[in-house]
């Protein structure tokens, strides 16, 4: 029988090469792999064909012990769910024993969202900005702001952009979701005015031999970093009255908020934000109704 390190670098593999899931989802169900694994072996099991149900709601009750959110505990019932049932399948179980286990329900809490009257203002004060600076700065923070709230994209999505993922013609952009599903979302006047802006006054300024086919760079010429595209949605929304902390993800939940309440269906919305399950999108129906 292998070892429960062996089970793991296998599962790893699975996860990345067969199931193509992103780096980050990945990390979370090893992350939950590795934590029952460890709890196993405090109970004295070091071979997984002795695993039964009672040691996964053991495992859980420990994790709620030890304060775990509704919503942590759900996602790892679903993460070890998908472990018993490939290790199944892989004959390291006789049956199936996580098939039965019921998932926790997690308290869904409604996204913040900005209203369109704030979401102008943030865009008019670095269109202002802007015109002030002339800097080739201002001018990709303003098309990084105008395409999230514009698009919905998430920002590695953002970050992921290539020139050629623009489409002038149809005024749409490519992006790379999650799973590497390829979706094209159409964009306004102001944001394909801004990015313009930024790919013909900006980026040649700061371009150099690493920046590559990247559309947004950072100050040194290279692609543009995640951690830097949040610094400038926090700075650019930290001015509006009564708004606390947001960032990037408020903007994909305020584009999802107001295309709704301009009319737009929810499956138009849902292929938009790159939603695999219409349910997820849903979520913008509730937050609509709050605020109406």
């Amino acid at each position: 029988m292998p070892t429960f390190e062996d089970i793991q670098t296998e599962y790893s593999r699975h996860l990345e090469k067969e199931r193509n899931l992103s780096t980050h989802t990945v990390r979370a169900y090893l992350g939950d792999l590795e934590s029952f694994l460890n709890h196993l072996e405090i109970q004295k099991i070091d071979e997984l064909s002795q695993l039964t149900i009672a040691h996964i709601r053991s495992w859980l009750a420990n994790q709620q012990v030890k304060g775990g959110a509704r919503t942590t505990l759900s996602r790892r019932a679903v993460s070890i769910r998908l472990f018993t049932k490939w290790a199944t399948k892989k004959g390291y179980l006789s049956k199936d024993v996580g098939a039965t286990l019921a998932t926790p329900k997690g308290h869904r809490r409604l996204p913040e969202v900005l209203t369109i009257s704030d979401a102008s203002i943030a865009m008019d004060s670095l269109a202002t900005r802007v015109a002030e600076e002339e800097t080739p700065l201002s001018k990709r923070d303003c098309a990084i702001l105008e395409v999230l709230y514009a698009s919905g994209a998430r920002v590695s999505e953002l970050c992921g952009l290539d020139l050629e993922d623009v489409d002038y013609s149809r005024n749409t952009i490519r992006v790379l979701g999650k799973g590497n599903k390829e979706r094209t979302i159409p964009l306004g006047g102001p944001a394909i005015k801004a990015l313009n802006d930024w790919l013909k006054n900006g980026r040649p300024i700061i371009a150099s031999a690493k920046s590559g086919r990247a559309i947004f760079l950072g100050s040194r010429g290279g692609r543009i970093d995640q951690r830097t595209v949040r610094t400038v949605v926090y700075e650019a929304l930290s001015a509006l009255e009564g708004v606390e902390r947001m960032g990037p993800h408020a903007l994909r939940h305020s584009a999802a908020t107001h295309l709704l309440e301009g009319g737009a269906d929810l499956r138009t919305v849902q292929e938009i934000l790159g939603h695999a399950s219409l349910a997820t999108t849903q979520i913008y129906t509730h937050v609509s109704t709050e605020r109406l």
